[in-house]
């Protein structure tokens, strides 16, 4: 009998991250809705402008660094070839393999940066790529084979951070991290230039804090079990563990991202690929994590939920999904029959966090409004200045509000 749960458990898994909005099918199971060749579409929410048009991205991490890389996307690509204009020299447009480089295009389709797996030392493939909270460095899953074998059939993953202006990169984890781990990275905006001066790294803490020239910083990742992982620095490199809900404990995680503070963390749990949840938590073994209200006029949960701040506010974003909708969306934003909030829609609102595991009504206070900001849904985040949108399962975009 024991043997039968584990396999339906593990079956419902499988069928579960095949659902999710995220990298691990291959690119066979998408074709493109139409083959529209404009370069933009305008609406009354923004003008749209495709990503790697007609060919399917996914993992999108909308830039976090609008002086070397504005109105840009960080994204993951599959196999075949790629839509792409002003590729650099070695940036092989055919002949892709499914998840071989990380790449940042803008609104033109140019390339700004990428990196290929063989030139970091990664055997296999790149997963779940995310810009971290500092503009100067991403984190992604790279894989290798668990096996030794160069077929790449048995796929393990280690978390790497990198340096996006000196390519230079950093193992957090070096094995024995699934494939749908999200992993994200909260790192101080300020640099602690006394780590320059030091002439050794001792110890593992030592060197993450003088890679990133920094003694905070924090990782957070989904393990095995469903769980959030988390890692701070500045004290340890101790991996703590955030609880769940009670009553939601087989619930999957995706995506959770870390607060511009460092001190919060927002992510979905998911029952199945129609149903799921927004919810906050303070970054502490002992907080409760909260659910986010689902009020109208919303049409769901909020999915692929995201932090954004300006100034000395503090937004939640997320996208919505019609009744019955997953969050795997393959719509065609450049057609303007969809912008009706058909296939869902782009809100944020305003939330006021006082972290130390305080009561619900002291740590949490929401403003009133939800703000509608696109009549289609966007879930890879909003830039720092406010300007762009992105979004990338299946079909790719960056949507520049007006």
């Amino acid at each position: 009998m024991q043997k039968h749960k584990i396999f339906l458990s593990a079956l419902a898994l499988f069928v579960f991250l095949f659902l999710l909005p995220s990298c691990i099918y291959e690119p066979e199971a998408f074709e493109a809705v139409t083959k529209n060749e404009s370069t933009t579409s305008r609406a009354e929410f923004g003008t749209v402008y495709p990503v790697n048009p007609g060919k399917q991205i996914c993992n999108p991490s909308i830039s976090n660094d609008t002086l070397h890389y504005p109105a840009s996307l960080l994204w993951l690509n599959f196999s075949g070839t790629l839509s792409l204009k002003d590729a650099p020299k070695g940036y092989n447009l055919s002949q892709v393999l499914q998840h071989d480089r990380l790449t940042i295009s803008d609104t033109a389709g140019k390339v700004l940066w990428y990196v290929k797996h063989d030139s970091m030392g990664v055997q296999c493939q790149f997963q779940d790529p995310e810009w971290s909270t500092h503009p100067d460095f991403i984190v992604a899953l790279a894989g290798f084979d668990s096996k030794n074998s160069n077929s790449c059939n048995n796929i393990d993953y280690g978390i790497m951070a990198i340096h996006l202006q000196s390519k230079k990169s950093i193992w957090l984890a070096s094995k024995k991290i699934i494939e749908e781990a999200f992993p994200h990275l909260w790192i101080h905006p300020e640099a602690d230039l006394r780590l320059d001066s030091l002439d050794s790294a001792p110890t593992f803490q030592d060197s993450v804090q003088r890679f990133f020239k920094n003694t905070q910083v924090k990782l957070s990742y989904v393990t095995e079990d469903q769980k959030i992982a988390y890692v701070d620095y500045s004290k340890d490199t101790v991996t703590r563990y955030l609880q769940k809900p009670t009553n939601r404990r087989s619930w999957f995680v995706n995506s959770p991202l870390i607060s511009p503070d460092g001190l919060w963390i927002t992510y979905n749990l998911m029952s199945n690929s129609y149903t799921w949840e927004n919810y906050i938590q303070e970054i502490s073994p002992h907080s409760e994590a909260i659910l986010v209200p689902f009020e109208a006029p919303m049409l769901s949960h909020g999915a692929e939920p995201h932090w954004w701040q300006f100034r000395d506010k503090l937004y939640l974003l997320w996208a919505e999904f019609p009744s019955g909708s997953t969050m795997l969306n393959k719509a065609d934003f450049m057609n303007p029959s969809i912008y009706d909030a058909s296939v869902g829609r782009t809100a944020m609102r305003e939330v006021q966090l006082l972290a130390g595991n305080l009561p619900l009504d002291m740590a949490v206070q929401w403003g009133s409004e939800i703000k509608e900001l696109a009549k289609i849904p966007m879930t890879g985040g909003r830039s720092p200045d406010g300007r762009f949108l992105a979004t990338g399962t299946n079909n790719g975009y960056l949507l520049q509000l007006p």
